[in-house]
């Protein structure tokens, strides 16, 4: 802030600035107490070291280091003075032209009159006020160019119509559940003050997302970490994108193209951006933004958003396009979004596609089949097998390579390790796990994991079970895991729950069975469904 600067608060109603007024005279009155509260402890209080700290001291002095300008209550205020000072200079000419002009007044009198009492206060409490104003952008008009739909990319995706997405409402957010963005200390280059809330989430629409390459889902990957539902605004419009890998860089290129006849945020007008998320990654790293454009419901961007991921994590990640309308000095009003999952991208397309926006559609926690994928490799090796009677019984080996996309219960990267057990063990003395991996949401585990005491016989009815579990202070979650066995519900004639396995799972432990002394790879879903077993 500068002394000659002041806020463009020209779309302020006048009911809109005397509410603002109306709390910066409460702070004032909380300022005020609040020296009295330290005058009254500087008279009792001898410790000069336990005074400021007391007293909040040690605060004020580092507001005054990052806040060097002064007071932005001031400024605010100051703009609105301003504003209606020069206001008045301008329309005291008109006033005679309007017939209505004072039975307008006579229905605001009493907002003007607390609007005018509060601002004398404050007035009366400051020396010195910045002013002048700064010019606000004017809205530049975009051409609204339709282009015919082209193939589409996605194996399998789905998205309403224009007709049917025209009248559905949403929300935006006043709270996010785990605050990722000031835990990881992210910044808006395009404005310092800027909210940036996650939208609630809603259960009347039908939009579809892909958590993962095998898995498709009814509603928003992002409405699982979103919380809170303060006013709505109708979803409708496209926008236009479009995806490049570049293998060489490792980089996975968006282009964000444009959107069209997107929702009216503020009284016909809105000042949309576009935010991207590769999910299930919610960190300052995961997050991008185009740049805002000023008063216009077709906005064109031609901006490149990269992401700097390697191409085996593609199967496991969503992308999250967003538009949001900024607002200078509330929460930033959702209008739309659409979900890719790249897993089912067919990346030899490279064209401009548009895309329905959708609204943010609840999705439960509980409907959640997968929470990522696990790589990993399993050989047995029979008694006798390697020469001179060794080994001296067979060796099932698991070789727990990396886990991919892992959806943890609050979003972003996590601390995770693998257990496992060989099952009917149930005394768990089998139990093995590999080492902690943090803050990955792809971690590599690079395990191997060795039981012996097995013949050829026991396989088909034994179970290897690995389970992923993530670390939170001292606490523990499963989030999920893989079954190997050949799923016939029966351990040695006995029905037991942990025979469960799925096609994929019975396919990889099978063909271990067939092909002794060879590695078999598999890539698995790390599900939610694991029957309980004691």
């Amino acid at each position: 802030m500068e002394g000659n600067s002041s806020l463009d608060l020209t779309h302020l109603t006048e009911e809109e600035q005397s509410a603002i007024l109306q709390v910066l005279q409460r702070d004032l009155d909380l300022q005020l107490v609040d020296e009295g509260r330290v005058r009254s402890l500087e008279r009792t209080e001898t410790d000069p070291r336990r005074l400021r700290s007391l007293s909040g001291a040690w605060f004020t002095e580092e507001c005054s280091k990052r806040h060097r300008a002064g007071s932005a209550s001031a400024l605010v205020h100051a703009s609105i003075r301003h504003r209606r000072t020069r206001s008045r200079a301008s329309e005291a000419p008109l006033a005679e032209l309007f017939k209505g002009e004072t039975e307008k007044d006579s229905r605001n009198g009493e907002q003007n009159h607390s609007a005018t009492e509060a601002e004398r206060r404050l007035e009366a409490s400051k020396d010195e006020e910045s002013e002048g104003s700064q010019a606000s952008l004017k809205p530049v008009s975009t051409p609204r160019v339709r282009h015919p739909r082209a193939k589409d990319p996605f194996q399998t995706y789905s998205s309403s119509s224009s007709k049917e997405s025209e009248k559905r409402t949403n929300g935006f957010l006043d709270k996010q559940e785990g605050d990722f963005d000031a835990r990881n200390g992210d910044s808006d280059s395009w404005s310092s003050s800027m909210t940036d809330p996650e939208p609630v989430s809603l259960r009347n629409s039908s939009s579809t997302c892909s958590l993962h390459s095998n898995t498709t889902l009814g509603g928003s990957m992002m409405s699982l970490f979103s919380s809170g539902d303060f006013g709505a605004v109708e979803v409708r419009g496209r926008i236009q994108f479009s995806l490049l890998y570049d293998a060489q860089r490792e980089e996975l290129h968006v282009r964000v193209h444009r959107c069209e006849d997107i929702a009216s945020a503020r009284k016909s007008r809105s000042d949309p951006y576009v935010k991207s998320y590769l999910l299930p990654d919610l960190s300052s790293h995961s997050k991008k933004k185009t740049s805002v454009k000023k008063k216009t419901l077709n906005p064109v961007y031609e901006q490149t958003l990269r992401y700097k991921v390697n191409v085996g994590e593609l199967q496991s990640r969503t992308l999250n396009l967003s538009v949001w309308h900024a607002e200078s000095l509330g929460r930033n009003v959702f209008l739309g979004e659409v979900e890719v999952s790249l897993g089912l991208w067919d990346w030899s397309y490279t064209q401009p596609l548009w895309q329905d926006l959708q609204p943010r559609v609840h999705l439960s926690p509980d409907s959640i089949s997968s929470r990522g994928t696990i790589v990993l490799s399993i050989k047995f090796i029979p008694d006798g097998s390697e020469g001179g009677g060794l080994p001296l019984t067979g060796e099932v080996h698991i070789w727990l390579r990396e886990a991919q996309g892992l959806l943890s219960f609050k979003g972003g990267p996590i601390d995770s390790f693998v257990r496992s057990y060989i099952l009917p063990d149930a005394s768990r003395e089998s139990g093995q796990k590999t080492r902690m991996v943090k803050r990955s949401i792809s971690p590599k585990y690079n395990h191997t994991m060795v039981y012996d005491g097995f013949h050829a016989s026991d396989l088909r009815e034994a179970c290897a079970e690995l389970s992923v579990w993530q670390r939170e202070g001292l606490k523990r979650h499963i989030l999920g895991g893989v079954r190997l066995s050949c799923g016939t519900g029966l351990s040695y004639g006995e029905a037991v729950s942990w025979m469960d396995s799925t096609e994929e799972e019975v396919a990889a432990w099978v063909t271990m069975i067939k092909n002794p002394n060879h590695w078999v790879d598999a890539t698995l879903p790390v599900r939610t469904d694991l029957a309980h077993w004691s």
